[in-house]
């Protein structure tokens, strides 16, 4: 298993900052804000009344209930709240799909570039993941028609992401149906978990478009959540009892007052994600202004999520090296493209969830030693 290098670099831009130095930092998908105090206060008063124990393994009633309840309102469906199991995040989400779907030598269809992470979980259960390299002038966006001829006797999922970790990009209706049309019998895997973090065009989900789908979803990037470790899948009702039954054996339940902060967060003011999102725009224009003037190349501007994906080939071949040496040498830490695959190569991963000014900082920063 390869390491996670967008970790390491931020491990060794903490060891600079313990020695002294100033590092601005532009590589972890970590929202700068805090969590709203409402969210806090719930987790602190479900702590004060007791509810520190175990809970249904399916995760507590309320909040199934608020999740099924946000999907139906925002997307018109009718997802029954038993469809649902809450976890401690969404990677374990993926871990209990990837476990009930696959045996050995099976295959899921993903996308190159992706996520870090997805083909690492494939290859842990030692099968296989079958990669489609997309194209930037077409948004990085699976091609439905490369799907098609990707599937075969070993498919076993299709797995998307939208709003895209790397890629910042957003599938439209269009998109969704056209994938959803070829896939036939195979189940999609919907990672949701940057919904709500769109900037233009609309919000969708897999599950207006089939109901042969999982979504995985949390609260880690809308919520600013991120070490509270609460996510949810929401399954098709006849692998919920095989998803159940992996929960309990391997993680028995979710953090019990976690969830009722989850409640909360759902049920409570939502002021504070829609300034989120405000923020989070500003910084996207003024962030790939500045990249764009730079000299790396960006063709289809980002529309979700909070990341843009660069094309710095000319400063240099082997992105990793190019990210360490801009970490040492200019104080910024980005994320080399070599992370989410050999499809993104040569490219660079920047953050925005960070402040306008810091983002000015590293910007400034990164033009002076790369042009100056």
């Amino acid at each position: 298993m390869p390491p996670f290098h967008v970790m390491e670099i931020l491990e060794r831009a903490q060891e600079l900052e313990r020695a002294g130095r100033h590092i601005v930092h532009l590589e972890i998908g970590e929202p700068d804000l805090s969590t709203a105090p409402h969210i806090c206060e719930a987790a602190s008063a479900a702590m004060c009344a007791g509810e520190t124990k175990y809970t249904h393994s399916q995760g507590i009633p309320q909040l199934r209930k608020a999740i099924a309840d946000h999907y139906n309102r925002k997307f018109g469906l009718k997802v029954d709240h038993e469809q649902i199991i809450v976890t401690s995040g969404t990677s374990p989400g993926l871990l209990l799909l990837f476990i009930a779907l696959l045996e050995r030598e099976d295959e899921v269809i993903m996308s190159n570039p992706h996520y870090a992470c997805y083909p690492n979980f494939v290859r842990a259960l030692q099968a296989r993941p079958h990669f489609i390299y997309t194209k930037e002038e077409t948004g990085f966006i699976l091609e439905p028609s490369e799907v098609c001829k990707a599937i075969n006797s070993r498919t076993k999922a299709i797995l998307i992401n939208s709003p895209c970790n790397p890629t910042g990009q957003v599938m439209t209706a269009k998109q969704f149906m056209e994938l959803t049309a070829v896939a036939a019998d195979v189940p999609i895997i919907s990672d949701e978990i940057y919904q709500g973090l769109v900037y233009e065009g609309e919000d969708h989900t897999i599950l207006e478009y089939t109901d042969n789908a999982f979504v995985l979803n949390g609260f880690s990037k809308l919520y600013a959540m991120t070490g509270w470790r609460l996510g949810y899948l929401i399954s098709p009702k006849q692998y919920v009892r095989t998803l159940q039954k992996i929960q309990q054996n391997f993680f028995i339940s979710t953090n019990s007052f976690v969830q009722h902060a989850g409640v909360a967060a759902l049920t409570g003011p939502q002021d504070g994600v829609l300034d989120m999102v405000k923020a989070y725009d500003k910084r996207r224009g003024y962030m790939l202004e500045r990249i764009k003037k730079i000299g790396m190349n960006v063709r289809v501007s980002p529309k979700g999520a909070y990341y843009i994906l660069a094309d710095a080939k000319r400063y240099g071949a082997s992105s990793l090296e190019l990210s360490w040496r801009i970490l040492e040498e200019a104080g910024v830490a980005v994320a080399p493209g070599i992370d989410f695959g050999d499809g993104a190569e040569g490219y660079l991963r920047f953050s925005y969830a960070n402040s306008i000014e810091n983002i000015t900082e590293g910007m400034n920063r990164l033009e002076k030693y790369l042009n100056g």
